[in-house]
């Protein structure tokens, strides 16, 4: 029955089954195999105990758990398949089947074989041995020929124990194990061979050990060498200590851990000796403040210095103090400055910085630029901004000033800085940004400095500025400058009717004062604009009706004050153009002559063309050399200014 169970696969059946039959071990193995995920490798389990080996091994390929098959080739006897299956299916336990096998061969005799299987398995340093140590010759034959250092060690061991100090040294040698060469070196009192291997291969536990052997017979000044070889330099310092030694305990105490240095300097210290020992060594240490006392207190100035450099805003404040004190006592004031800083004393470090006329980095000034409102009011913290940005200001770094000013929250001041750098693309961005009236004002009065004429994008920033500063008096005047210029570069004067339009509708909006200068003001401009009106009508008419356009410009000139509005030459200059054009030279000559004694000064060429006075010249026959030699005189008048600029 419970073999037919094997073929049905009703493992419940076969449990009932083994139950009647009485065996223990196969129901036992039965409840261990239901651990299995795969059921034919239960059922597999079943067919084992009753026998049927066969089918165990079908089932077990069947649901491919290789490594099931692999233990029931093994405990069959069956070792081809066994190794055949962990070679191809079962790699993970491949070393397992070898050792496996190769006690098998070892237990039936065949130790040649065995020792390949070992080897296969990767256990030959500790089986083949053990394997082979009844038989040495063997055993001996199998070191030399492995060349394993492993192996070597153990058979130096070996030897060692059996008194063959000689052979022992040999294979210890061929192991590369340079401890137990010190070792037994060192008991045969080998002294000397022992120190050369220690210092020929730097083995840190051979010198450790002829270290300890040296301490152990006194002999103080090769332990120290030999620990320090050793990296164990706790046990040299302690030597050092012990015997006076003070010259080499500061370098390993250099060379060891903190502990170690604070030892070190305590003993220094305690001694009253070599305080610049000491003081080097707790700086090193890391204990910066206890250094910086002991400095101070046996006057080691030149360690102050190499210590200050460590210090930093974590440090004490009144050791940052001392310290600044003391480099400003010796004029070194950068450093002064930079421990004031650290030690949160911004209003000394300023005044250090003028007085000594020390130049703020941008660093610096980032460093003193305080953002935790816990370590100054806001009123103490922008104060400190300001004087900051005064310092740089004074320095004539304008664009550092501006951004110290900006953050101390006075816009003003930033604008006066960066109006002094002259960048005029940060001042338009920079008044576009903070969107102030009086920054606007300010940007546009400067950008009125540049050559606005021959750049339009300027013109429209100043008269935008003007606009959003809300002050149509300053553009009032700036449109009348533009005006002059029209009049004064080009003799346009319908551009600059235009002009002088837009400044009578800003003056408009300007709110009138009691002083009635506002009226005075209005007043003086309408009158420009009529004159400017009269003379460009003047103009635009004499196509049409030439008579009418001369008798207005003759009323024009009978105008108290046409000039500015109106130049006279320009007024002068549109008659004897036209006297010309009609021939009547001699009317034109006068006029000419009209002009030169109201204008001495002044070029006739800028007012009546060449043309026009070259026909004169032709006509009445009177040379012109009068007003070329005033040309003359003025062009050599300009050449002399440029040069004494």
């Amino acid at each position: 029955m419970a073999r037919m169970c094997v073929k049905t696969r009703r493992l419940d059946v076969a449990r009932v089954c083994l139950g009647n039959m009485g065996n223990a071990r196969a129901a036992k193995a039965l409840k261990e195999a239901e651990a299995e995920p795969e059921p034919e490798a239960q059922v597999a389990m079943l067919a084992i105990q009753l026998g049927m080996l066969e089918d165990a091994e079908k089932l077990y390929k069947s649901c491919q758990r290789y490594d099931l098959l692999n233990n029931f080739y093994q405990a069959s006897g069956q070792w081809q398949q066994a190794l055949e299956t962990a070679e191809i299916h079962d790699r993970i336990h491949l070393r397992t089947t070898y050792y496996s096998y190769a006690k098998y061969l070892e237990s039936m005799g065949d130790k040649t074989l065995a020792r390949a299987y070992y080897e296969n398995s990767d256990t030959h340093r500790v089986e083949v041995p053990r394997m082979l140590q009844d038989d040495t010759s063997n055993l001996e034959i199998y070191v030399n020929n492995m060349k394993d250092k492993n192996i070597y060690k153990w058979w130096a061991q070996y030897l060692e124990s059996q008194s063959d100090m000689n052979s022992a040294l040999h294979y210890y040698e061929c192991a590369q194990d340079y401890l137990s060469l010190v070792r037994v070196h060192c008991y045969m009192g080998n002294i000397q061979k022992a120190s050369e291997i220690a210092n020929d291969t730097g083995d840190r536990a051979a010198s450790y050990h002829l270290a300890r052997h040296y301490e152990g017979h006194d002999d103080i000044k090769q332990a120290v060498h030999f620990y320090t070889r050793a990296q164990a330099y706790n046990n040299a310092i302690r030597l050092c200590k012990e015997n006076g030694l003070d010259d080499q305990l500061m370098n390993l105490a250099l060379l060891s851990n903190p502990e170690d240095m604070m030892e070190a300097a305590c003993y220094y210290e305690e001694k009253g000796t070599h305080m610049d020992r000491a003081v080097a060594l707790y700086h090193k240490a890391g204990y910066v403040s206890k250094a910086l006392e002991l400095a101070f207190a046996t006057q080691q100035f030149s360690a102050l210095q190499l210590i200050a450099e460590d210090l930093n805003e974590n440090s004490d404040p009144a050791l940052l103090a001392r310290c600044s004190d003391f480099f400003i006592t010796h004029s070194q004031y950068e450093k002064a400055v930079e421990l004031l800083v650290a030690a949160k004393k911004y209003h000394q470090a300023l005044e250090l910085c003028v007085t000594q006329n020390l130049t703020i980095t941008e660093e610096l000034a980032e460093r003193m630029t305080v953002t935790d409102s816990k370590d100054l009011s806001e009123d103490a913290r922008k104060d400190v901004l300001e004087r900051l940005a005064d310092c740089c200001m004074r320095q004539g770094n304008y664009h550092l000033a501006t951004k110290k000013y900006t953050q101390a929250g006075n816009k003003p001041k930033a604008m006066r800085a960066l109006l002094k750098s002259g960048d005029t693309e940060k001042i338009v961005f920079f008044a576009n940004v903070c969107r102030q009236k009086e920054l606007f004002i300010m940007a546009a009065n400067y950008l009125q400095s540049l050559d606005w004429r021959k750049n339009p994008e300027i013109l429209k920033t100043i008269i935008g500025f003007y606009t959003k500063g809300r002050a149509p008096e300053l553009l009032a005047g700036f449109y009348e400058a533009c005006a002059q210029v029209e009049i004064d570069d080009y003799q346009n004067y319908e551009k600059a009717l235009d002009a002088l339009t837009e400044a009578a509708k800003c003056l408009s909006k300007v709110k009138d004062s009691s002083t009635g200068q506002q009226e005075v003001r209005v007043a003086d401009l309408q009158h420009k604009i009529t004159l400017i009106k009269k003379f460009v009508h003047a103009r635009r008419l004499y196509a049409e009706d030439a008579g009418e356009a001369v008798r207005l410009c003759e009323s024009l000139l009978e105008e108290p004050e046409l000039d500015p509005a109106v130049r006279i030459g320009d007024a002068f200059g549109f008659l004897v153009e036209h006297h010309c054009q009609q021939g009547n030279f001699q009317v034109a000559y006068r006029k000419l002559e009209e002009l030169q004694k109201l204008l001495p000064s002044q070029n006739i060429r800028y007012y009546v063309s060449q043309a026009s006075l070259q026909a004169l010249q032709k006509e009445m026959g009177v040379p012109m050399d009068h007003s070329d030699t005033r040309n003359n005189v003025e062009e050599d008048e300009v050449e002399e200014d440029l040069n004494l600029s």
